[in-house]
């Protein structure tokens, strides 16, 4: 499934999915077909657990094969699906619950344009749920804190079966699903002391989206392109098989000793190809707009304000 989360004029943001170019509202939908009520957001989605997630793909393909008979204006009229350029999309995940876990140089070629040796271990920090916004919302440009204003494209994980000291083996098995992060960076607060957390935790700098897609349709997410552009010109193009440690190893890690739960974030680190890493550096200013993609999920397009 490509779950997002959208509003259509009026109305709260909503739990959709997309399908075959509509975007269909799966707890309506559910209610409708079923007599059931699926969550009508995301994170109680995920929580409901996989029996639910496996009902919600049922529905899925169930309105897919409806579709070629669907009067899209009737059912946006139901508040059951609509067209989708007729809705906004939101963060599939409006407010995370906690702190977004991140990594940091977990690509080899991206530690070695740093001037660093890659790490033996994970490092880790995290991002608040106040730096969240999502597809095509502005980025606040930080005046008067900041001259290293940076962008960093990062595969992004939900976890959806929680645990504690996870088998790395398994360590896929507790994924519901994969998203887009930007780790939009503002790099003099980051290096100023040796905690990253301030430079990496201004609101607006965590844009999420467009999607999340679940694991079944990516099962191994060691091999998926990310792209980086800036006002249309290439920044970075890597492949998450570049990655220090994988998705699983990141799992199993940072599960040891401590509790991952449903619904949890984590952005596992960004390739070569950032404003800092370059010669001359180069960074973001008010005005520029960044579309940051990962195969198969999707393009996240923000513009800096």
């Amino acid at each position: 499934m490509r779950l997002c989360t959208y509003s259509a004029e009026p109305g709260a943001p909503r739990l959709g999915a997309e399908c075959g170019g509509a975007v269909l509202d799966l707890a309506r939908y559910s209610h409708l077909h079923d007599g059931l009520r699926l969550p009508a957001d995301i994170l109680g989605l995920i929580d409901a657990g996989p029996d639910a997630w496996r009902h919600a793909t049922e529905l899925c393909a169930r309105f897919a094969a409806e579709l070629p008979t669907h009067d899209l204006a009737q059912d946006a009229e139901a508040g059951l699906a609509y067209p989708g350029d007729r809705v906004r999309r939101h963060a599939p995940i409006v407010r995370p619950k906690k702190n977004i876990f991140c990594l940091g140089q977990n690509y080899a070629a991206h530690a070695a344009e740093s001037g660093n040796p890659p790490p033996t271990t994970p490092i880790y920090f995290t991002k608040p749920p106040t730096t969240v916004i999502g597809p095509d919302e502005p980025i606040p440009y930080p005046q008067g804190l900041t001259t290293r204003f940076d962008w960093e494209v990062e595969l992004g994980v939900v976890v959806g079966v929680g645990g504690r000291d996870i088998e790395q083996a398994r360590a896929l098995d507790h994924v519901f699903g994969y998203t887009v992060f930007n780790d939009v960076s503002a790099r003099d607060l980051q290096f100023r002391t040796s905690q990253w957390f301030k430079g990496k935790s201004l609101d607006g700098t965590c844009p999420m989206g467009p999607v999340i897609v679940t694991a079944d349709e990516i099962p191994d997410p060691q091999r998926l392109r990310l792209q980086l552009s800036v006002n249309a010109v290439a920044k970075q193009d890597s492949n998450t098989g570049d990655m220090i440690f994988s998705v699983a190893r990141i799992i199993a890690d940072l599960s040891a000793g401590m509790t991952l739960e449903p619904g949890d974030c984590i952005s596992t680190g960004t390739p070569q190809g950032v404003g800092d890493g370059r010669k001359p550096p180069e960074y973001l200013k008010p005005g520029d707009v960044m579309a940051a993609e990962v195969e198969r999920i999707g393009v996240l397009r923000n513009p800096v304000r």
